[in-house]
């Protein structure tokens, strides 16, 4: 790309009001030192209950450089980030949370390393500031969606990176509705690379990725990138055949050449909850693909907007 390009900085926000104005403290500061633009800020807000949006309605008629849309409701965090890369016109994209665990200070380190030809600059997470549960989990989330992925995710990557125009265009054109971006920003190819990125603490507030949301998260990445839960249904399923069958040998040996019954009714009863057990489970694991397929049907948008506020729009 000749010359300096224009940026735009997509970014997802829910019920952030309390870090809103040092989140724009620090990205202006960013944006105007940097060449090249005018730049561009892209906030969703995915159906915030307090003034996120209000905040972010009264910066975008200030400041030309923003806009703020509003989602009509609460769509989640991938299908507003979704949102935010459908509104963005720049050269180059970076894609960063609004809790400032993602340093806007960053941005030129992903442009400069993008000069040397890559189509997507992605941060490592290094030295995070969660607890050590939550680390051990994400560690282990991140090598076990590397290991069973069909294709080569790299560890330790957040949504924060930077995107050329082209990759950009293609994810786009992916319609799927359980979205694993950062998955998706692997899959489209071209040149991608790392950076190591120190992951900051929260501004303010409280994280919105509860247990259950981080579950949902991790899951959408494995079956969306993996048919290695089917595999190991159908694995799971072959082991319990062939533990079934010595068991039944075992059982003939005992009547036909001891001459004794097998005896034992706590060992059935085991028995047959061990196999429901495992029938359910895979019924489960089977469930979870054929009702990501029966989303995608259903042909749904992936999110509605409500609201659209710049400086040349304010209503």
């Amino acid at each position: 790309m000749s010359g300096d390009p224009r940026l735009s900085v997509a970014i997802p926000l829910f019920n952030e009001e309390r870090g809103i104005p040092e989140l724009l403290r620090r990205l202006r500061s960013v944006l105007d030192a940097m060449p090249g633009g005018p730049h561009e800020i892209v906030f969703v807000d995915d159906g915030s209950s307090d003034r996120t949006f209000e905040l972010l309605s009264e910066a975008a008629r200030e400041d030309p450089r923003i806009v703020a849309i509003a989602l009509s409701r609460n769509f989640g965090h991938q299908a507003a980030l979704s949102a935010a890369l459908d509104h963005v016109s720049g050269d180059l994209v970076v894609v960063m949370d609004g809790d400032l665990q993602d340093p806007p200070e960053e941005i030129p380190r992903l442009v400069e390393e993008q000069r040397k030809g890559f189509d997507v600059v992605y941060s490592r997470r290094v030295k995070r500031k969660e607890g050590w549960l939550l680390r051990l989990c994400y560690f282990l989330f991140y090598r076990l969606i590397a290991a069973v992925s069909n294709v080569r995710l790299p560890l330790d990557s957040g949504d924060f990176a930077l995107l050329s125009r082209r990759v950009v265009e293609k994810l786009r054109a992916i319609p799927e509705h359980h979205r694993y971006l950062r998955g998706l920003r692997t899959w489209v190819g071209f040149r991608q690379t790392g950076i190591a990125v120190e992951r900051s603490g929260r501004a303010a507030g409280e994280s919105k990725y509860g247990p259950v949301k981080l579950f949902r998260l991790a899951f959408d990445g494995i079956f969306a990138f993996s048919m290695a839960p089917l595999r190991a249904a159908s694995w799971l399923g072959l082991v319990t055949i062939v533990v079934a069958l010595l068991y039944a040998g075992y059982s003939v040996y005992v009547k036909l050449i001891l001459g004794k019954s097998p005896t034992g009714f706590t060992a059935i009863i085991v028995i047959i909850a061990l196999l429901s057990g495992v029938q359910l489970l895979i019924l489960g694991i089977i469930g979870e693909y054929l009702g990501r397929v029966y989303e995608e049907t259903k042909g749904r948008p992936l999110y509605v907007i409500g609201r659209i506020v710049t400086s040349k729009e304010p209503d």
